[in-house]
């Protein structure tokens, strides 16, 4: 299936497994050496295939490959990216709801389950300098001409890091690099310490997550994060709207969840988020983080890096802001407040299935998600309208009498972004 090759390679490619990309890579060679041997006047030629079986195949490949339609999938995105779709807001559930219908309307046994998991939004936040001057951080992402969807604030949720700890907590800054363990010791060579002080780190070098959780380990009260333009800005290349990269106000949203402990809800680990699940107490809840962190765009962390003493940064930590990069402590000194509705959100994966005709106890399963940070066009509306594709063509083909062997299930999870919690409950 060449052009469901293609379209495979669309999506948030985080929500795509491994033995499915495999799998269309491995379909996509076949397909092209089958048009290949057509075209030479050789007998077609396909692992696991018949000579003939092999041009059924082919034929059936290319019956599915024109049910593919570009405007489906634009069509679809733009109607799903129309408002913010971040869990518990109600664009969510509605594309979730838009979703059912479709899958239905296309033949499919279609649900949507849902789930009750632990979802905290900000209520407040606040970043101030308060030494050696004062600045007040903007924590905003300003609407850009041209772009109708950055006016669209009433759902918007600020930036923010989910599953940070609640605070209060004034301290020094130190300059930490990306804030992994190697930055640590390098620190330590610096007679630098964090503990009692707030730390900045840079995005990269591993996973966000990662940064507030070995700053509380390091004794720091609280973690910024923010993207260097180096890395994602003027750096790279134009930023947006002229080019792609990230302007002075853009922040980059993301969970903090300490995952590797366990993924999905953290107050329901090892079982399903239901509405009558026993749950744990929100204090013992081991993946939620125990200091406060946020993130912040380079145009609210120029203020601050700027006014830091202490050693120069050594050279690979250095970004690309107009100033001399140094590692504190101080004398700037950073006021951070985070308090959070810590409530609970109903949550909505579709699940849509059709039985296998031979062997309907074995699954073939295809997944996505829906929800966003905000739009979510790229991330992850993309792969989900490339994946209702797939479904609609699918439906086409079992309409006109063709079943799958297997049962097929097509999922398109919610959730996913604080922290794979839609898949995993």
């Amino acid at each position: 299936m060449q052009t469901a090759f293609r379209i495979a390679l669309i999506p948030d490619v985080r929500s795509l497994s491994a033995a499915i990309v495999v799998a269309l890579v491995a379909s996509h060679m076949r397909v092209t050496g089958a048009s290949a041997a057509e075209a030479s006047g050789k007998p077609l030629s396909m692992v696991g295939f018949t000579e003939e079986r092999a041009k059924e195949q082919t034929a059936l490949e290319g019956k599915f490959d024109s049910f593919l339609k570009a405007e489906d999938q634009r069509g679809w995105m733009e109607q799903m990216a129309s408002a913010p779709n971040h869990v518990g807001s109600p664009h969510d559930k509605a594309n979730a709801e838009f979703m059912l219908g479709l899958f239905r309307e296309w033949g499919w046994d279609a649900r949507i389950e849902t789930f009750e998991v632990l979802y905290p939004t900000p209520k407040k936040t606040a970043l101030e300098l308060v030494a050696p001057v004062h600045f007040t951080a903007h924590l905003q992402e300003p609407p850009i001409p041209g772009d109708r969807t950055s006016t669209q604030t009433a759902d918007e949720l600020p930036p923010y890091h989910a599953y940070g700890a609640d605070g209060d907590v004034t301290g020094n800054l130190v300059y930490v690099n990306q804030g992994m363990p190697d930055d640590y010791k390098e620190l330590a060579r610096h007679g630098v310490d964090v503990k009692g002080r707030i730390v900045i780190a840079r995005y990269g070098g591993g996973w966000r997550g990662l940064k507030p959780k070995l700053a509380y380990e390091h004794g720091a009260i609280g973690c910024l994060v923010y993207s260097d333009p180096r890395d994602d800005g003027y750096g790279e290349g134009d930023v947006y709207p002229k080019g792609g990269f990230r302007p002075s106000d853009g922040v980059q949203r993301g969970s903090v969840m300490d995952m590797p402990t366990y993924p999905g809800d953290p107050l329901t680990p090892g079982i399903g988020a239901t509405r009558d699940a026993k749950r744990l107490a929100l204090a013992d809840a081991k993946t939620v983080l125990k200091i406060p962190v946020m993130p912040i765009s380079y145009g609210d962390a120029e203020p601050l890096l700027k006014v830091l003493e202490g050693p120069v940064a050594p050279e690979a930590w250095r970004g690309a802001l107009p100033i001399t990069y140094h590692l504190g402590p101080g004398p700037a000194k950073v006021h951070l407040t985070v308090q959070s509705d810590w409530s609970t959100k109903t949550i909505y994966d579709v699940i849509a299935v059709m039985k296998g005709s031979e062997l309907p106890d074995e699954w073939i399963v295809r997944g996505n998600h829906h929800d966003g940070w905000v739009f979510g066009a790229e991330d992850p509306l993309s792969g989900n309208s490339a994946l209702m594709a797939e479904a609609k063509a699918i439906g086409a083909l079992a309409k006109d009498g063709w079943r799958p062997k297997r049962t097929l299930v097509y999922a398109s999870w919610d959730a996913e972004e604080p922290g794979l919690i839609g898949s995993t409950e």
